[in-house]
């Protein structure tokens, strides 16, 4: 019996997020599920928004009301890239193809994890934010002086995270995603970014990107880097997923193939 115990408690998953209370008649099924505390289904569904509950899953605490009204914010800002991104091109792309739906969320995954508005840049922007808080010439330095080490895997950055390489001015659904999370005064860092724009931007010698702001923000909402990067790949999924199924239902005749801009050197 003691040996019994051991290995059960050698075995158990240990997490603070999620309880469950077996049934009585069939202890594989959840009689009760909590997380963080609060009973899911009794309390939350509810009671709670999506987001105040998103809130609570990364943070384990229940958000204030400006949080849970600031991450709906960034989530309504990045919840569609465009059919310019990345992102929402590779499953375009799958889409059309035939793909099935999980591979074409992967696809939409694997492109926009990346260092070029993808959520590796979000990382690098929450790890930025945690070195210079609201220190510009520390941010003078971090903008210039980037990392060129690879040693977690990562390409060397090309551009200050946070900046658009592209960009000749910073575009205007930025500037207005930046006003309206600025609507909420407990978010110092937005309201710190939008004094220190231009000047970062002459550092950075880009404009601020999408990727900026939703740094700010989710570095106002006590995320870190791990959890930023997160839940950026998750609340630019929606895009990618609508844009999949329209071009798949129009089918392949009608999305385009640029031959044109192909130009295939003979190799003798």
């Amino acid at each position: 019996m003691q040996m019994e115990d051991d290995i059960s408690k050698k075995d158990a998953l240990h997490t603070k997020i999620w309880q469950e209370e077996p049934q009585d008649e069939n202890p594989f099924v959840a009689q009760a599920c909590f997380c963080s505390g609060y009973d899911v289904y009794e309390d939350l569904l509810q009671k709670a928004s999506w987001f105040e509950y998103l809130y609570l899953l990364f943070k384990l605490e229940k958000p204030q009301p400006w949080q849970s009204s600031l991450l709906e914010k960034v989530a309504i800002a990045v919840a569609n890239p465009g059919i310019r991104d990345h992102s929402v091109r590779a499953a375009m792309n799958a889409g059309v193809g035939g793909s099935t739906s999980a591979s074409t969320l992967m696809a939409a995954l694997a492109v926009g994890a990346g260092q070029l508005g993808g959520a590796r840049e979000v990382y690098s922007v929450i790890n930025i934010w945690k070195s210079c808080q609201q220190d510009i010439s520390k941010w003078n330095e971090q903008l210039i002086d980037l990392d060129k080490s690879n040693i977690d895997g990562w390409p060397a950055k090309e551009h200050s995270p946070g900046f658009d390489p592209n960009g000749v001015t910073c575009a205007q659904p930025i500037l207005t995603t930046l006003a309206s999370c600025a609507e909420h005064k407990e978010a110092a860092n937005i309201h710190w970014l939008i004094t220190n724009r231009l000047k970062l931007e002459e550092i950075a010698k880009a404009p601020l990107a999408m990727s900026g702001v939703v740094g700010a923000a989710l570095h106002d909402l006590g995320l870190n880097a791990e959890q930023s990067e997160m839940i950026y790949l998750i609340l630019r999924l929606p895009g990618a997923a609508v844009h999949a199924l329209e071009q798949k239902a129009m089918g392949w005749k009608k999305y385009p193939f640029y031959l044109d801009k192909f130009h295939i050197d003979q190799v003798s």
